[in-house]
């Protein structure tokens, strides 16, 4: 299975994203139109403390109006490796600081029309400095116990599908 670009136009320059119209031929010579959100790659992190407790944060979300509940998270910076990243907005966002990181997996939240692509790391974390959020972040940390949070999924108290596919890359790599 294959679909031929036969032209691209970006019609959206961001911050954050690009958002490309595309024609294309499908292999039965068929064409259509793709609409893709370009994204750079981003981080995801679960953080456990030494008592075996875990880092989550709660954010107002605009797109979804609501507050959500959030593994810690954020973008690469153009060039930066996802590993100095994830250490970075772990501090940024909670004010922990890694031991350790551990690259559990890969994830492409949304791959019908979206490139982004999530590295996800698990984080050993001791000590807590200042947080050092961005100036538009309002961000609250919450630590949870491994069965808080199960009960949370299992509730479906969490509908973020990154904190949900990082849980069960944790489960299935670290539990």
């Amino acid at each position: 299975m294959y679909e031929k670009t036969l032209s691209r136009k970006t019609v959206y320059e961001g911050h954050i994203i690009d958002v490309d119209v595309l024609d294309v031929e499908l292999e039965n010579g068929k064409k259509s139109i793709r609409e893709i959100v370009k994204h750079g790659v981003a981080v995801a992190i679960i953080p456990r403390l030494p008592d075996g407790r875990f880092v989550f944060i709660r954010q107002f979300r605009k797109a979804m109006e609501r507050i959500c509940f959030e593994v810690v998270a954020g973008n690469c910076d153009p060039g930066e490796d996802a590993a100095v990243s994830a250490a970075r907005e772990l501090q940024e966002e909670t004010g922990y600081v890694a031991d350790s990181l551990e690259l559990l997996g890969s994830i492409f939240p949304s791959v019908g029309y979206c490139t982004e692509r999530i590295e996800i790391y698990f984080a050993r974390v001791s000590a807590q400095l200042e947080t050092a959020f961005d100036h538009d972040e309002d961000i609250e940390t919450l630590i949870l116990t491994e069965s808080e949070m199960d009960e949370m999924i299992r509730t479906n108290q969490i509908a973020d599908a990154k904190t949900l596919a990082a849980w069960l890359l944790f489960k299935a790599k670290k539990a």
